[in-house]
């Protein structure tokens, strides 16, 4: 039994050896197309990117050249200009070239008093105060900037008249208090000089005024009077404006 069982198993062996030796040859050669396949690298093309072909056919454009700086003018010295000392110089004179003027009689509220030089601005500021203060309780308006008119000095002191100009006089029947009385001021030919800063430097704007009037041999009253173009503040004050009148004879 088994001996034509092994027969007949080498019987269809033999049948299918030719069947099975084809599937090998085709699974070999399978392998190899596909291995073959499967391992080759796709070819690709490499495309420049859109910016730097841009890039590439774009000339480069050179940077402008730079502007030439401009040439500063070199400062020139002008010889004839005057020297500092020589402008304050000029400018005293020019305080001192006094202007003819005919000053016409205002009506005012004046007060009479009296100081010495070193309380002098503060004599002159509170009496014209008290002059304000009088014209204000009577309803009075004032009408310019005010005076004083200096009738006597020495060493020691001076008399002064302060004044506050107004737009029309006061009734005859007014009553001022504090010695403060309705009048006129100073009229007549007059020079007007002016004295711009400290009152405490006044006494050098006066000196050149005395020059001034002996070198044209003017005879003058004894008479001067400060007109106040600023408020009186304190004796330092370089902001002071002041016109002073010299009455000629």
């Amino acid at each position: 039994m088994s001996n034509s069982s092994d027969e007949g198993f080498t019987q269809r062996l033999k049948r299918a050896w030719p069947f099975v030796a084809v599937l090998a040859v085709l699974a070999v050669v399978a392998g190899a197309f596909f291995g073959a396949t499967s391992t080759s690298p796709i070819p690709t093309a490499v495309v420049p990117a859109p910016s730097a072909q841009v890039a590439a056919e774009t000339p480069q454009k050179s940077a402008p050249a730079a502007p030439d700086s401009p040439v500063a003018p070199k400062p020139t010295l002008d010889l004839d200009a005057p020297s500092q000392a020589e402008a304050e110089a000029q400018a005293q004179a020019d305080a001192v070239a006094g202007q003819a003027t005919d000053i016409i009689a205002r009506p005012v509220l004046k007060l009479r008093g009296q100081g010495t030089w070193t309380d002098g601005l503060k004599t002159l500021s509170e009496a014209i105060s008290s002059l304000r203060i009088a014209a204000s309780k009577a309803g009075l308006t004032a009408d310019g900037r005010p005076l004083v008119a200096f009738t006597e000095t020495d060493d020691n002191g001076f008399h002064f008249e302060a004044m506050l100009p107004l737009t029309r006089p006061p009734e005859a029947k007014a009553k001022f208090e504090h010695g403060v009385e309705a009048g006129a001021s100073p009229a007549g030919k007059a020079l007007k000089f002016q004295h711009r800063g400290p009152y405490e430097e006044i006494d050098s704007t006066y000196e050149a005024i005395t020059a001034f009037l002996d070198e044209k041999g003017l005879d003058t009253k004894n008479l001067f009077v400060e007109e106040y173009l600023t408020d009186l503040k304190t004796s330092d004050d370089d902001g002071l404006e002041v016109d002073i009148y010299v009455f000629l004879k």
